[in-house]
């Protein structure tokens, strides 16, 4: 469910991001309130199209409810919130998303770009509670450095307790291991050269571009940290995320036409799934039904339903854990019916 929220500042970050924070009202502050590493979905009428995005929570303890949003090229949602003022309002989802700490107290985080807005928020709240972090963070050069001077004042003010190493890719630094990209190695030959624990780390949480999360998380397994340790959450644009085909299975059930039913906040709807159809969200969005979704990526679990009847593949899945799968839960917004007939439970637990 979206809430109408009004922005209460907007605060440039770098020359292609703002920092946008909301004006929570008092009897929407339970609604709102988030564990750090969770996000918001934003919606808005974007030149007569509606359209909705995932931005990670970037407040520090205490300060008001915070996105950070960086404009890439041919975005529609981030181009039209640069220009966002105080004053306007939004339609904002109640905060979602399991990229959260579970407590941990010894963390080691790695980002790159925008990916660096949910590990503001993760960074303050294990540091207020005591704990210790080492931050990895990558970028082109200093002035691309989002949420530099929150940084700054977290490193002032948890001297002991906070590490934090910055890696450029297009600004040379005097010590060689930090200039380029985050990759696998780098992080690995930082943990050899005592600059990161990463086998005392409690937790290691990754975020930005697939292809770092992907090298980084390989070389991580590669040196036996446990799994179990390893977190981490994808950025990508609507439609960017690699989708796998529909398979024959599915195909033939979109030629003949599949009747979907789906049970929502105690009510139970009904549509059809047809041949040019991509996906459920897609099918139910084109009969006038609107289903809970955010990302359309299978990066969140804003979809997040359990299939009662029928059968279903998913195009890509980044966030179902194995335990979700094998109870029945699918994503709706890459779910493509494979039966004649699928139910969906977007109530069940």
């Amino acid at each position: 469910m979206f809430h109408t929220l009004t922005i209460s500042a907007v605060r440039p970050e770098t020359d292609t991001a703002v920092a946008i924070s909301f004006a929570v009202p008092d009897d929407l502050k339970d609604s709102f309130a988030y564990q750090p590493g969770q996000y918001l979905t934003l919606r808005a009428d974007v030149a007569g199209e509606d359209i909705r995005r995932s931005y990670s929570i970037a407040s520090c303890a205490g300060e008001p409810l915070t996105v950070g949003v960086k404009r890439v090229e041919d975005g529609a949602f981030s181009t039209f919130a640069q220009n966002l003022k105080p004053g306007q309002t939004l339609e904002v989802m109640p905060p979602e998303g399991r990229f959260v700490t579970k407590g941990a107290k010894n963390i080691v985080l790695i980002a790159a770009g925008s990916g660096i807005t949910p590990m503001v928020s993760i960074a303050s709240d294990v540091l207020a509670q005591g704990g210790e972090v080492t931050l990895i963070y990558g970028n082109r050069a200093t002035d691309t450095i989002m949420f530099r001077d929150t940084l700054d004042a977290l490193k002032d003010r948890y001297m002991n307790r906070l590490t934090l190493i910055h890696i450029l890719s297009r600004e040379p630094q005097d010590v060689a291991i930090l200039n380029g990209r985050i990759t696998g190695e780098k992080v690995i030959s930082l943990a050899q050269a005592g600059a990161v624990d990463l086998a005392g780390a409690e937790g290691i949480f990754l975020c930005g571009p697939g292809e770092m999360i992907d090298d980084v998380h390989a070389a991580l397994t590669k040196a036996d940290i446990p799994e179990d340790r390893i977190h981490f959450e994808r950025f990508y644009q609507d439609g960017e995320a690699p989708r796998a085909p529909k398979s024959a299975a599915a195909e033939a059930a979109a030629a003949s036409g599949v009747a979907v039913e789906v049970m929502l906040d105690g009510t139970r709807r009904q549509f059809r799934f047809e041949a040019g159809d991509d996906t459920v969200i897609d099918a139910a969005a084109r009969q006038g039904l609107e289903l809970p979704y955010s990302c359309k990526g299978g990066m969140c679990c804003t979809c997040r339903c359990k299939v009662a009847e029928g059968s279903a593949e998913m195009a890509v899945n980044y966030s179902l854990e194995p335990w979700e799968l094998e109870a029945g839960f699918t994503l709706a917004c890459q779910a493509r019916p494979t039966s004649e007939k699928l139910v969906l439970d977007f109530d069940a637990a």
